[in-house]
């Protein structure tokens, strides 16, 4: 098994390229471990957390990299600024991590922040794609609450 400890810089060349596939919930850990397609075993111990696409070794011929797995999410499209506003509020009321482009608004695929969007009357798309939320703000948990006496 290969100890990784640091990110190597992305290389431009002729080395073939092996994927390490794992989901973002594994991916946002400093710590874990992962098979590359080749079946090559590796220990991931970094001070920051590893992202789609980063190379994380190198022989003379081949890159491994770090491939995400795609999931379910919910793409809304923003039309209007004010109304992108009022979505994004919402959505972070619901404590959900959100992923911004010029598509839209992604969001992971969710009961609870469908049955926001649908009594909202907000239009949105169930999609398949790596989600890569913005680091700030938000975290995913559910809402049902223990009580202790």
């Amino acid at each position: 098994m290969h100890l990784i400890t640091q990110i190597l810089p992305s290389t431009k060349g002729c080395r073939s390229v092996v994927l390490i596939v794992v989901d973002r919930h594994k991916l946002a850990r400093r710590r874990w471990r992962g098979i590359a397609a080749d079946g090559t075993e590796f220990g991931i111990d970094v001070a920051e957390a590893i992202r789609h696409g980063d190379c994380v070794y190198q022989t003379e011929s081949t890159h491994y990299i770090v491939e995400q797995e795609p999931e379910e999410c919910l793409l809304i499209l923003l039309s209007e600024v004010c109304n992108a506003a009022w979505i994004g509020w919402m959505i972070g009321n619901l404590h959900f991590k959100a992923s911004f482009s010029e598509e839209g608004l992604l969001v992971q695929d969710d009961l609870a922040v469908i049955q926001m969007l649908d009594r909202e009357q907000i239009a949105y798309k169930q999609v398949t794609r790596v989600f890569q939320p913005a680091k700030q703000g938000g975290h995913s948990h559910n809402h049902t609450h223990s009580q202790s006496h």
